[in-house]
C-alpha cells in the first residue's frame, strides 16, 4: 500500500508538473518577446487534460516498471483527481492545486468477482486483505468502488455500495426547528435551547503537556503543544522525528474523531425535536479567517452545518433545507422590526414592542419563520411565558 500511495504521488506531481509547464508556455504576448517566460512547449500541443494524459501514462507503462507495479485503474484515478482540481479552481476559485508531498488515498474504481469474504475483502491488486469489519455488508446492493486511506492509526477501507433502487426527497412535515450558529454557543434553536460545544482542542492539548513532560514549567502555558515545540529540534527525517511526527498525528486524529462523535450524537437530539430542520446559508470558510477563526475551527461548525447534519436529515428522514442569511441578528421574531446591533450585544432589546429574548434564539426563529414560508407555511411568533418582558 506503501508502494502504492508512493507511486500515485509520483504520477500526480508529474502530470502537475506538466499542466503547469503548457501554461507557462503559453504567457509570452503573440507580438513581443517576454523576459519572463518564453515558448517552451511548440503551439500545436494540445491542452494536457485528462485524456491527453492518460493516454500518455498507457506508453509510459510499457516502459518504465515502476509504473507497470500498480493497477492502471488506480493511476487514472489518480489523474482524474488533478483534472477535478483544475476544474473546482475554474468553476469554485479555488486555489491553483500543489504539489503533494504524500497520497493519503487511493481508489479502485472496479471490483473482482466474490469480493466480499467475512472480515476480509478482496482488491484486484492486493488480493484478499483481512478487515475489521464495522457493519455487516449490504444485501441488494453492488459494491462501486474502493477506497483506502492511510492515517495516522492505520489502514482504513471505505466501500462504496449502489442501488437501482431510487430514494425519494424527504417530505415536509409538521414541527419545525430553526439552528443558528452562534458565537458564544455552537448552535442556538428556536426552542430556546442553548448547546455549548467543549473545547476538544485545548483539552487534548492540556493532555499532551502533561504526557509528554514529567516536569512541566513552572507557570507554563497548558495550551502550549510542547510535542510541536520538541518537533523542531529534531533532525528532520530521523528516527526520533518520525515518531514524534506520529505521535502529533495521533492526537490529531483522537481530536477529530471526539469532534465528529459529538457533532453525530447532537444532530441526532435535534433530529428528535423536529421534522423540519432549517439553517442559515453561511459561508464557513470566511469564518475560518475572522475574528471567530479559533472557535470556529475548534468547534467544527462548518462541518456539522454542511455535511454531519443534512446526512443524519436524510438517513431519519428530517427535511432540511437553507435560508437566506441576511438581518437575522438584526430582526425581531415578534414583530418583524430591524434594529442595528453591535457584535457584544448578546441580547435582544425591541424598541418597537419591548421584546427581549437572547439574540442568537431570535435568530434561530427568525431562519425557522423564514423556514416555514419557503416551504409555504404560515410562520407566527406568539410570545409565550418563557419570553424575557422587562418589568416595570
Amino acid at each position: 500500500m506503501n508502494h502504492i500511495l508512493d507511486v500515485c504521488k509520483s504520477v500526480y506531481n508529474y502530470a502537475l508538473r506538466g499542466h503547469k509547464d503548457w501554461l507557462s508556455s503559453r504567457k509570452s504576448p503573440i507580438n513581443i518577446c517576454s523576459i519572463i517566460s518564453e515558448y517552451i512547449i511548440p503551439g500545436d500541443t494540445p491542452y494536457p487534460n485528462y485524456n491527453y494524459q492518460a493516454k500518455n501514462l498507457t506508453t509510459a507503462k510499457k516502459t518504465n516498471p515502476k509504473l507497470k507495479s500498480v493497477n492502471a485503474q488506480v493511476l487514472q484515478q489518480t489523474l482524474k483527481q488533478l483534472d477535478r482540481a483544475f476544474s473546482e479552481m475554474k468553476s469554485l476559485g479555488k486555489g491553483f492545486p500543489r504539489f503533494k508531498k504524500r497520497m493519503r488515498s487511493f481508489v479502485f474504481p472496479a471490483m473482482l468477482k466474490n469480493y466480499l469474504g467475512c472480515g476480509r475483502f478482496k482488491l484486484p491488486q492486493l488480493g484478499w486483505i483481512k478487515i475489521r469489519q464495522s457493519r455487516p455488508y449490504p444485501e441488494v446492493m453492488v459494491a462501486k468502488q474502493a477506497r483506502i486511506v492511510k492515517k495516522a492509526t492505520g489502514y482504513y477501507l471505505m466501500v462504496s455500495f449502489t442501488s437501482s433502487k431510487s430514494v425519494p426527497d424527504n417530505l415536509v412535515g409538521k414541527t419545525s426547528l430553526g439552528i443558528d450558529a452562534g458565537i458564544e454557543s455552537f448552535v442556538a434553536t428556536s426552542t430556546g435551547k442553548l448547546i455549548k460545544a467543549p473545547k476538544f482542542l485545548s483539552g487534548q492539548l492540556r493532555k499532551l503537556k502533561l504526557a509528554s513532560d514529567p516536569a512541566p514549567p513552572p507557570g507554563a502555558r497548558e495550551r502550549a503543544s510542547l510535542l510541536q515545540r520538541r518537533l523542531k529540534h529534531k533532525n528532520k527525517g530521523s528516527s526520533n522525528w518520525s515518531k514524534l511526527q506520529n505521535r502529533i498525528a495521533r492526537l490529531d486524529e483522537k481530536i477529530s474523531n471526539t469532534r465528529r462523535d459529538w457533532h453525530f450524537k447532537i444532530t441526532h437530539q435535534l433530529c428528535d425535536l423536529a421534522d423540519n430542520i432549517f439553517v442559515e446559508y453561511v459561508n464557513f470558510n470566511s469564518w475560518s479567517k475572522g475574528i471567530v477563526r479559533k472557535q470556529s475551527l475548534d468547534s467544527g461548525i462548518g462541518q456539522f452545518i454542511n455535511e454531519i447534519l443534512p446526512y443524519v436529515c436524510w438517513k431519519r428522514g428530517k427535511y432540511y433545507a437553507k435560508v437566506d442569511k441576511n438581518y437575522t441578528s438584526q430582526e425581531y421574531p415578534l414583530c418583524g422590526h430591524r434594529q442595528k446591533k453591535k457584535l457584544s450585544d448578546r441580547k435582544h432589546n425591541c424598541s418597537n414592542c419591548s421584546y427581549q429574548i437572547n439574540r442568537d434564539v431570535a435568530a434561530a426563529k427568525i431562519i425557522r419563520n423564514r423556514g416555514l414560508i419557503a416551504v409555504g407555511h404560515t410562520a407566527k411568533e406568539k410570545r409565550t411565558a418563557c419570553a424575557e418582558v422587562p418589568s416595570a
